[in-house]
């Protein structure tokens, strides 16, 4: 367990983990309800949003490490529960396509991060998807067959192929965390910074897997979400922006947190709900 409890160590440093806390904002009769569904004290990142409820990462105190677990934030009951309760730590935690459960990264007991599946039904174990993929950051899936991960290294790129098969390829170096895939445009999205130290936000077209990069980020700006097919959001310090991938040059102010955070990093939507993380003491 100390060896373990290093290497989750050296793993949080490299990706600057800090005491975070995650909000939650939903409309109601008196207007948008915002409140926070986990504690100030601790890890609680990388949110995401269902009509039931929110899965998330948090951090799990033990009497000799400290590792972190996935949850489900229940909005009918208002209760956060441990889903996963491993000997292991479990990052981003992402809805599984194939299977009922969620996939997420996993550190393994030798500081080896792989992409795992963890199966809503408790009469199933947890599996190893890939033996061969590794060290894996993020992923997000497609919708035909294919997905994209984030492979730590120097720099860090980015892999798409199927799910099943080939060795996926290389598209993009030096990538941002934030992954994902727009199923109303049949597209995968990054981060990535090109030589003059600019972020780009880009995309991955489906049919082509040609990259397209669209406007640039505040190289502050580590985290996005998808809004509808064309428009995303993005937070600077307390405030979230929308900017649509038609209109590039107009940046429209969505929602001004800043009486409850200070800076926002992640960002999750579902319908008309958004979570975000509050990085705790910046």
């Amino acid at each position: 367990m100390k060896k373990f409890a290093a290497l989750s160590a050296l793993l949080m440093a490299a990706f600057g983990v800090n005491a975070s806390q995650i909000f939650v904002a939903k409309p109601s009769e008196l207007g948008l309800n915002v409140f926070a569904i986990t504690s100030a004290e601790g890890y609680h990142n990388q949110p995401l949003v269902t009509a039931q409820g929110v899965y998330f990462t948090g951090e799990v105190q033990q009497a000799e490490s400290t590792q972190m677990d996935l949850f489900f934030y229940d909005f009918a009951s208002g209760r956060s529960e441990n889903l996963t309760q491993s000997p292991v730590s479990e990052y981003s935690p992402t809805l599984y396509p194939y299977d009922s459960g969620l996939s997420a990264i996993v550190v393994e007991p030798d500081g080896k991060q792989r992409l795992w599946f963890y199966p809503f039904d408790k009469t199933q174990s947890a599996k190893r998807l890939y033996e061969h993929l590794e060290p894996v950051g993020y992923h997000a899936w497609g919708a035909n067959k294919d997905m994209i991960l984030f492979m730590l290294g120097e720099p860090h790129y980015l892999l798409h192929g199927p799910v099943t098969g080939y060795q996926p390829q290389k598209r993009a170096e030096h990538i941002g965390r934030s992954l994902a895939y727009n199923a109303a445009s049949q597209r995968f999205s990054f981060t990535y910074q090109d030589e003059q130290q600019q972020q780009w936000f880009a995309t991955l077209d489906d049919a082509t897997r040609t990259v397209n990069k669209h406007f640039v980020l505040a190289n502050t700006v580590q985290d996005y979400t998808w809004l509808n097919a064309n428009e995303v959001a993005y937070a600077i310090a307390g405030r979230i922006y929308r900017r649509n991938l038609n209109a590039v040059q107009k940046v429209s102010q969505w929602y001004d947190f800043s009486a409850y955070c200070q800076q926002i990093s992640r960002l999750s939507v579902s319908g008309e709900t958004l979570a975000f993380v509050c990085e705790q003491g910046i």
